[in-house]
């Protein structure tokens, strides 16, 4: 199956809820208008259409496989990988000083999802690299940005992220991997790192390996955890590649899906020890570490996206081309394409509503995240950083879920035929299962949510988010539309319902957090759908706004209306259920006996 890029719901979204105009006022930004953003995103869709998405496929029927220590991507993937470093791809949003073309965020989250719809298993390598290049950016010394940033911006070499040992999953307060200081400012390290994404390979010279282990005499728990990079090879004085390191690949992954991507087994110091360079200070790793799993927070979100437009492309030409019983209103004499029973329409639509709300919802907090970073007032600076770190839980859980959610719409379309590997919807649907695993389960989310995000401040940006959408409901009255009011009523009524689980959060999450964690999951999916239903209905007045103009594609103007009906109605609807679930099913939980399971 084909794909094809959104281009015209992505630059919509950039124009209308991003306001591109507004970033490229930005210091740094001036020439990244609208312009600039239609011209990246265009080439981006020729090369991801033409070279990247037709390996797909092949990735699924044909892994990456491991060999005495070696690992071999899947036939294509090394041409594939080189011409996209040469195309400058890896760079997109990095600073010009190391080779990369500073882009906003609101630019190269696109062409990220554009990227994974193409092939989420060949996206996985980019994805690590650019967090590699953020931490090194935030913490590394000038001599390991000297090292390592301009190779890395460049693609050439490649970057991943150690965290994850046998004996400690998401708790990285059991992480064992030890660090030897050797005097010289190098430490060697020693220790077993497992599901580490692309890290072996073959399509780059060097793989830079971000390390979390622990010091002679360091604390217990996460405060005694150091980061270090730790290079395949090591780096000569005149930038040179030299010995090979100690860390091997002992195994790689046999996984669900994204079978492509080299899920590996690395081991640390079994010939004396692999050199590694400290990054920051001793015992703050996991500060850095999380700059990297924010970046890769959000990046797995937008990767929910993408799988979920994937999976939404295949099941829309199926069901055009798919021939199968009459309709039940008899609009046609005989047998018709299955896109005319209203049950496969309600599939369509649930697929393609889930993909256009969290799009926005991504789109949107890669423009908080631009302000954040770039805004003149230091105090819309700290608003917008707020914000974003508010939504990257919420893109990062609510993205995923409905990825698999609209994955496995896609299987029920295709019918029996959906079960067949041949088809490729299953493809996507295995694909899509791990999104809500890897980076942090939703759960892992959800307790950030609560905890960081909700309680800490006393829901105060829960509330200021609540805030903005009420403005909006605001505009949806002044509509006047049918459309309008409808997608008003079920936004004030998700607020309310968003609302009554913020206070609900704040006033019990101290005194307690089991019962407030039993929601917590339940409350991310109501923030998520509730934001991003928002997004969708601001999207809805600039169709609007656009199509009194007479501006714009109208069919196109018209169908974002429609979706954002149709996304109110049938996503936002089940905001009252979560909150009842949230607010008043603690007990059920919390009390039923763990003996019983």
């Amino acid at each position: 199956m084909s794909y094809t890029a959104p281009l015209k719901d992505l630059l919509f979204d950039i124009e209308h809820l991003a306001h591109i105009d507004r970033i490229a006022q930005l210091p740094g930004f001036e020439e990244s208008g609208l312009d600039t953003a239609r011209a990246v995103l265009e080439e981006c869709a020729r090369f991801n259409e033409g070279v990247i998405a037709p390996l797909n496929g092949a990735g699924d029927r044909h892994p990456s496989s491991w060999k005495d220590g070696a690992v071999v991507t899947t036939p294509g993937f090394q041409e594939a990988y080189r011409r996209y470093a040469e195309g400058g791809w890896q760079g997109l949003q990095h600073p010009a000083d190391y080779g990369g073309q500073d882009l906003p965020k609101t630019i190269a989250a696109a062409c990220a999802e554009i990227l994974n719809s193409a092939n989420l298993s060949f996206a996985l390598c980019p994805l690590l690299t650019d967090g590699a290049v953020e931490a090194l950016l935030t913490a590394g010394s000038p001599q390991l940005k000297a090292t390592y940033l301009r190779n890395l911006v460049s693609g050439r070499w490649t970057g991943t992220m150690n965290l994850t040992e046998p004996q400690a999953g998401s708790d990285l307060a059991l992480v064992r991997t030890r660090a030897e200081p050797q005097g010289d400012g190098t430490y060697r390290v020693f220790g077993t790192k497992i599901f580490i994404t692309y890290g072996e390979h073959d399509l780059a010279e060097n793989i830079v390996h971000l390390v979390l282990a622990r010091v002679a005499g360091a604390p217990e728990g996460v405060k005694g955890i150091s980061l270090f990079v730790v290079p395949k090879f090591l780096v000569n004085g005149d930038g040179s590649l030299g010995a090979r390191n100690d860390v091997q690949c002992v195994s790689i992954e046999h996984k669900l899906g994204i079978r492509a991507s080299p899920t590996a087994v690395l081991q640390y110091g079994d010939q004396g020890g692999a050199v590694g360079y400290l990054v920051g200070e001793e015992n703050r790793g996991l500060e850095t570490m999380f700059i990297m799993m924010n970046a890769a927070r959000y990046a797995v979100g937008v990767q929910g996206v993408a799988v979920s437009e994937r999976a939404y492309q295949q099941a829309v030409a199926h069901a055009r081309g798919r021939v199968q019983g009459r309709p039940v209103d008899g609009s046609a004499p005989g047998s018709a394409p299955i896109v005319h029973h209203p049950d496969v329409r309600r599939l369509l639509l649930t697929m393609r509503a889930h993909v256009e709300g969290a799009r926005s919802l991504a789109i949107a907090a890669a423009a908080a995240h631009d302000l954040a970073r770039r805004h003149a007032d230091e105090a819309v600076r700290r608003e917008q950083q707020a914000y974003y770190e508010f939504l990257v839980p919420l893109v990062k859980g609510y993205a995923t879920e409905a990825g698999v959610e609209v994955a496995s719409a896609g299987v029920q379309v295709h019918g029996g035929m959906g079960f067949i590997e041949e088809t490729g919807a299953a493809q996507h649907y295995r694909d899509a299962r791990i999104l809500p695993i890897y980076e942090g389960t939703t759960a892992i989310q959800a307790n950030d949510l609560v905890g960081r995000k909700t309680v800490r401040d006393g829901g105060r940006a829960a509330q200021a988010i609540a805030a903005q959408v009420e403005a909006t409901e605001a505009e949806l009255a002044a509509s006047g539309s049918e459309a309008a009011r409808t997608v008003r009523a079920r936004l004030g009524a998700a607020r309310e319902a968003f609302l009554a689980v913020v206070d609900f959060t704040v006033a019990q999450g101290k005194s307690h957090p089991a019962e407030v964690h039993a929601g917590s999951v339940p409350y991310l999916l109501l923030a998520g759908q509730f934001v991003a239903g928002w997004q969708l209905a601001r999207a809805l007045l600039a169709a609007e706004r656009l199509l009194a103009a007479g501006g714009g594609d109208a069919a196109f103007l018209r169908a974002k209306i429609a979706t954002a009906r149709f996304y109110a109605d049938h996503v936002l609807g089940r905001a009252d259920a979560l909150r009842s679930a949230i607010v008043d099913g603690a007990a059920s939980v919390i009390d039923f006996p763990i003996d019983a399971f």
